[in-house]
């Protein structure tokens, strides 16, 4: 990525919360009045990339005072710890068939290096975002016909889709999205006639409760701080 595309990045609550902060320290220190720290305030909290943060803040401090500066740079959040997901060995289940009825895949389940399933005038799910990996590279061969098999990826793993549709299709969408160091790679390959195999990424329910409880101490927290300069006022 160049550096004239960075400040088209996302910002986060957090990115905004340090902001924040900033003015409030100018407010404190009598560098901004208070239709000035109310101004640039509301600024802050409805700016969605860094290029709309950088000008709230470029001309504080005043000469010779350090203040954190909002960088236009993401570091990499640290990922989970693939190595202890990759097992080796055999997998729980190898294969898998629906003729007008259905199979799933779910939960803490080991994918083996290959796995085969079959859907007829039927669907399947293999949902691989709590399972254990047999190997860093495994391959699921899914033959659709007439029906659907939808496979379910983490974030983190790599997707490389191989299969053949005749009157039906393979999702690609979530091909080209690199993997994170020790991720596995996971390889969808089969024929789809009459029928389609899909390909989600998707957090557990256990991430998106996290995250969620996540923003909303991070709005608490902002509350408070707008409740406290309220009572200063």
């Amino acid at each position: 990525m160049t550096d004239d595309a960075l400040p088209d990045l996302r910002a986060s609550d957090a990115d905004r919360e340090r902001v924040a902060e900033i003015l409030r320290d100018a407010l404190a220190e009598g560098r901004l009045d208070m239709a000035e720290f109310e101004e640039r305030l509301d600024a802050t909290y409805q700016a969605r990339t860094y290029g709309e943060l950088a000008p709230i803040t470029r001309d504080l401090p005043a000469a010779g005072v350090t203040v954190p500066a909002v960088s236009l740079t993401k570091d990499p959040a640290a990922g989970p710890d693939w190595s202890g997901r990759i097992t080796g060995g055999e997998g729980s289940s190898t294969w898998a068939v629906a003729v007008m009825s259905g199979f799933q895949r779910k939960g803490h389940w080991t994918m083996p290096r290959r796995f085969t399933c079959f859907a007829f005038w039927g669907g399947g799910e293999i949902d691989l975002r709590e399972a254990n990996f047999a190997d860093r590279e495994v391959e699921i061969n899914a033959i659709a016909i007439m029906g659907g098999v939808d496979v379910i990826v983490p974030p983190g793993v790599e997707v490389v889709v191989r299969g053949i549709g005749i009157m039906g299709g393979f999702d690609h969408r979530e091909e080209g999205v690199p993997g994170e160091p020790g991720a596995p790679r996971v390889v969808v390959t089969g024929f789809a006639f009459w029928g389609g195999v899909g390909v989600q990424r998707k957090l557990t329910r256990a991430e998106k409760l996290r995250i969620r409880e996540e923003r909303r101490q991070e709005k608490l927290e902002r509350r408070a701080g707008r409740r406290e300069l309220d009572g200063e006022r």
